[in-house]
């Protein structure tokens, strides 16, 4: 039995050989390219350099068309969406403003609660750290709280700060 360096010294000689003899036999797992095959695979792979070059622009051009209907879908239903609230704000005025009053003051009372939350965690920061039942306790206190005082805020936030109409309808 051979050594396996012997072995593939043996199968390199036999691909020369067969290559030399212009065989259409190939060494597989050669790392070695042979020179007629290296100067066929430049020609090749420069005359193959354009019509890459032209796929990659179509492809670039399709993909810019895509983004462009993406944008185009995008700006419409938030154009929709803006001239919808619009209405709403001109149908309800009183209601709007309102909204916008209440929004304001639930700022403030969201920077109050975001305050306290700070000051309970900075207060109590190795105690959450190391227990896990005032972890636990510290989520129940609060995230309930901030989760429904952000969902609440947002939607007055929405309704009072409402784009008017002639805006809305001039930027169609």
């Amino acid at each position: 039995m051979q050594d396996p360096q012997t072995a593939d010294e043996n199968l390199r000689r036999l691909a020369l050989n067969k290559d030399m003899s212009k065989s259409k036999y190939e060494l597989v797992g050669s790392n070695e390219p042979t020179p007629a095959k290296t100067i066929t695979q430049r020609v090749n792979t420069q005359s193959e350099i354009p019509d890459l070059i032209r796929q990659l622009i179509v492809a670039q051009t399709k993909q810019n068309e895509l983004l462009q209907e993406i944008v185009n879908q995008l700006t419409a239903s938030q154009r929709q969406r803006n001239l919808e609230l619009a209405q709403w704000k001109l149908a309800n005025p009183v209601l709007a403003n309102s909204c916008k009053m209440a929004a304001d003051c639930l700022g403030k009372i969201q920077t109050d609660f975001l305050s306290s939350l700070a000051y309970d965690v900075d207060d109590n920061f190795e105690e959450l750290q190391e227990n896990e039942f005032l972890l636990s306790e510290f989520f129940e206190k609060y995230g309930p709280r901030l989760v429904h005082l952000n969902a609440i805020l947002q939607t007055l936030s929405i309704l009072g700060n409402a784009p008017d109409v002639t805006s809305s309808v001039s930027n169609n």
